[in-house]
């Protein structure tokens, strides 16, 4: 199964068990579209900003001698993007509704982080 294959699967089912969230990204570090778990083209559109944020989230981490990074959650009046590292090489971003549950969001998310840095790792 193609990398991208397995990342969408995994995106999939993060949304199937996790009632509040409506879509995820998956791009590279390098800010490159790797799979959208959205009819619209958001992925396309957000890769390197989900990227960027990602790197700025980690240097401002380390500045202020934080530890090391775990994720970054956006609240907005609709609702919440949280970014995760799925590794070395993959940005999460993570997309849900308002009033969602932030705890069940983080740890669905740590949850699908993990399971996409796994399968590139077999890649």
């Amino acid at each position: 199964m193609e990398l991208r294959d397995e990342v969408l699967r995994e995106m999939v089912l993060l949304r199937e068990r996790t009632p509040d969230v409506t879509g995820s990204v998956a791009c590279t570090v390098d800010g490159l579209c790797l799979a959208s778990d959205r009819a619209d083209d958001i992925g396309e559109r957000t890769a390197a900003l989900s990227a960027a944020l990602l790197a700025f989230s980690k240097r401002m981490l380390t500045l202020a001698d934080r530890g090391a990074f775990e994720e970054t959650i956006v609240s907005g009046n609709a609702g919440f993007v949280a970014f995760y590292a799925a590794g070395p090489t993959i940005v999460l971003a993570v997309l849900a509704g308002p009033g969602a549950n932030v705890g069940l969001l983080r740890l669905e998310g740590r949850k699908t982080a993990a399971a996409l840095a796994a399968a590139a790792r077999k890649h």
